[in-house]
């Protein structure tokens, strides 16, 4: 086996480190600021390490039979794990990935290259403005994965976002945020009423503890104007190594309560995570 050694580099959102796996050949760890922010496995794109990942390929999974190809939007490129998977799973899909760190984009290409042939293209651009000048009704799915540090910017929280990206959905598609908050969950709230201002559909994947308030963690927000098939992902996500509920109806509607939709003019960012939530090491 080479010993692969941790590459360390100033991008533009602050300090990138590129840590190798030392059980796993060719993985590697990427950090920014010492919030981790992808795992990639070049050797086995498939594989997910992280929880809220695998969630939103649980999301993909369910939307067309195992290897069907698709077309995805991703908002926030990290190390393009999700986007490898996609590949690997759902050959000849087509990717766009919009990530706003060319200094990351750079790093990533240059340490974890795509395969020839992957269908993926990334593109360095901000995500709102990206979405707003893409094609209408151009992704079966659109996930968000976006944070300035540990914090999903206020751009990205608004009705006149969540119209923004309505309209590059196909009308089946759905949308797939990760977002980040604990209880009283104020942030979260707002999010889920914006984007039922928009789509008559919401379901949220999180795993009870974050639910519970019981500590800050990383919830999975999903939209549509079509059916949600909440229990093909309640039978996923249970499965997993840190089982998630999956939230939807009338439980989703106790939880927004009073929250209002956020509109550009007020929306603000994510909470700042409590210290020790996601950093390692």
């Amino acid at each position: 086996m080479n010993e692969q050694i941790p590459v360390i580099r100033d991008v533009d959102g602050g300090t990138a480190k590129l840590m190798p796996d030392v059980d796993r050949e060719r993985a590697w760890l990427l950090t920014v600021d010492g919030a981790p922010q992808s795992y990639v496995d070049l050797d086995a794109p498939t594989h997910l390490e992280f929880e809220y990942v695998r969630r939103l390929a649980h999301v993909v999974d369910s939307v067309a039979d195992d290897g069907a190809p698709l077309d995805l939007l991703h908002l926030g490129g990290g190390a393009l794990t999700l986007p490898r998977y996609v590949a690997g799973a759902r050959p000849g899909s087509r990717q766009h990935v919009v990530e706003a760190d060319h200094g990351l984009l750079a790093l990533v290409a240059e340490r974890l290259p795509l395969p020839e042939g992957s269908g993926i293209e990334v593109h360095g651009a901000d995500a709102r403005t990206w979405v707003e000048a893409a094609p209408e009704d151009s992704a079966d799915v659109l996930i968000a994965d976006v944070f300035g540090g540990s914090r999903v910017p206020a751009h990205l929280t608004s009705v006149e976002y969540a119209r923004a990206a309505e309209r590059v959905l196909r009308p089946d598609g759905i949308y797939a945020a990760n977002l980040a908050d604990g209880a009283p969950f104020a942030f979260l709230r707002s999010q889920l009423a914006t984007f039922a201002a928009v789509f008559e559909e919401l379901a949220l994947i999180a795993e009870p503890a974050v639910l519970r308030g019981r500590r800050f963690g990383n919830a999975v927000l999903l939209a549509s104007h079509a059916p949600i098939d909440t229990a093909e992902l309640a039978r996923r996500t249970a499965s997993d190594a840190f089982p998630a509920r999956v939230e939807h109806g009338q439980s989703l509607k106790r939880l927004i309560g009073d929250a209002a939709a956020v509109r550009d003019a007020d929306a603000v960012a994510s909470p700042e995570p409590p210290d020790g939530a996601f950093s390692i090491g």
